[in-house]
């Protein structure tokens, strides 16, 4: 069944993924009309998540940010679309990285490096990293789809620019492997969002609210000895993007405890604040705050 549904949308989506920026961006302003103004999807989470975020700020300031945010949401997904056909020059052009020497000065040394980044600005053009990278192989974690052929193909695409697709549930046999075989990787990790309450094993301020935290990413670095560069990822305008990296550590044991995750938060939200237009306000960040067990 998952076959047929493919091959039913498929080719819709690749003739959609055909057409030129211009057409897409004003089926996204049609879609955006739509999502807002009629479904009003996932409107009041993301109103909840901005007064949370943003206790200082009026209505009229949020009700501006909120609408700026969900003509870029849609656009994310148009761009995801036409990464299906996009080509690598015209993937260059638009979505620029600043300075990738910081990547490959630590593999050279054999050094493998997490790459921290958030829900900002157009992540999912990040796969194309692979092919700027020198002396390492680059890996980003997707998550797992019910459709198998739609999964296997949204890999594939993805793949064609450089780097490996590895399923999240997967990344740390994927790295434990990498390891063992003396393997340099570069791996992209997203780490803004919530985990399970169950998992969480850190309670930190994001954004002035108190909520479990992702730490995996550090707790890998250190049990590999990974580096740990911090992308920034910044909208220009509509459909430009440009990626900058800053190196937080290549000594990750050498800080205590949660301190690189809390120094990876504090960057994405003086981002956020800088500009909180480009956040993916729609995730449900705060759905744990009050939750905090208390320690007896």
């Amino acid at each position: 069944m998952s076959k047929l549904i493919f091959y039913i949308i498929y080719p819709f989506i690749w003739i959609l993924s055909k057409a030129p920026f211009f057409i897409l961006y004003a089926i996204s302003d049609f879609i955006y009309l739509i999502i807002f103004y009629i479904i009003g999807y996932r409107k009041k989470i993301v109103m909840r998540n901005l007064r949370l975020s943003f206790p200082e700020k009026s209505n009229k300031e949020l009700f501006k940010i909120r609408r700026v945010f969900y003509s870029h949401f849609v656009d994310i997904f148009m761009e995801m679309i036409k990464t299906f056909t996009i080509s690598k020059k015209e993937l260059a052009k638009r979505f620029k990285f600043n300075n990738v020497s910081v990547l490959n000065d630590l593999t050279k040394e054999k050094k493998s490096v997490i790459v921290l980044g958030s829900h900002y600005g157009n992540w999912e053009w990040v796969v194309s990293l692979g092919a700027y990278i020198t002396n390492a192989t680059a890996f980003a974690t997707y998550t797992k789809i019910n459709n198998k052929t739609l999964e296997k193909k949204i890999k594939t695409t993805r793949e064609r620019f450089g780097g490996f697709m590895v399923l999240k549930r997967n990344t740390i046999t994927n790295m434990i492997a990498n390891n063992k075989n003396n393997l340099v990787g570069i791996y992209g990790l997203l780490s803004d969002q919530s985990p399970q309450i169950s998992k969480a094993y850190y309670w930190s301020e994001f954004m002035g609210v108190r909520v479990p935290i992702h730490t995996g990413a550090e707790m890998l670095a250190k049990k590999y000895d990974y580096a740990v560069v911090y992308m920034e990822i910044n909208k220009m305008k509509r459909g430009y993007y440009e990626i900058s990296f800053e190196l937080l550590t290549d000594k990750p044991k050498d800080f205590p405890d949660y301190k690189i995750t809390d120094v990876f938060l504090e960057k994405v939200e003086k981002q956020i604040r800088a500009n909180p237009n480009f956040y993916f306000w729609t995730h449900n960040r705060f759905k744990h705050k009050g939750k905090e067990p208390i320690n007896k």
